[in-house]
């Protein structure tokens, strides 16, 4: 199958998902979620998060629980991470909320990725720009980086197919689970 299926695919699962929750079973996952990924981030110094849109698992859980973060604007072909406040988030590009271009630009030393589907090794599908592959390679340039995907386990696949660029997670959280993807590679 090719990726253009495969996000059709997962995109469909995780709305079909999400939507047979009952009422207040999906914040409750979500809290869950963040339960499994605290203890791997007490050492952050600074944590790059992002804005659920839809019916993409939402960090917010996690977000109140560290303590600095940023969240990504798109600059062009990239992504800058920027230190904000939930407050200060306003509608970017594509209606996904984003930072201003004021606030100040940091490098993340734990990235939470969204994504569409993901692998137990840590091979990500995302929505098929490359933001984040380009992102996480330019931060890992500078300095070791976490990266850890949150999914719901619908979105767990058996296999992905990588291409050269493509950045490997080093961690997966559901609300039920965190692989440490770096111990099958």
């Amino acid at each position: 199958m090719n990726k253009t299926d495969l996000r059709r695919q997962y995109r469909a699962a995780r709305k079909a998902f999400v939507a047979a929750l009952p009422k207040g079973e999906r914040e409750t996952l979500e809290r869950n979620l963040a339960e499994f990924v605290a203890p791997a981030l007490t050492l952050v110094h600074m944590a790059g998060s992002y804005a659920a849109v839809g019916d993409e698992i939402d960090p917010m859980w996690i977000e109140k629980r560290i303590g600095p973060h940023a969240f990504p604007r798109i600059a062009g072909p990239d992504i800058v991470f920027h230190q904000a406040e939930w407050s200060e988030l306003k509608p970017g590009f594509q209606n996904i909320p984003e930072p201003p271009a004021t606030a100040p630009v940091v490098h993340p030393d734990v990235l939470l990725v969204p994504l569409l589907a993901v692998t137990l090794s840590g091979m990500r599908l995302g929505q098929g720009r490359g933001y984040y592959d380009r992102a996480l390679a330019a931060l890992r340039r500078r300095q070791p980086v976490l990266a850890i995907g949150l999914a719901w386990e619908c979105q767990i696949a058996p296999a992905l197919v990588a291409e050269p660029w493509d950045m490997p997670l080093d961690m997966i959280a559901t609300p039920q689970r965190l692989v440490d993807c770096r111990k099958s590679r």
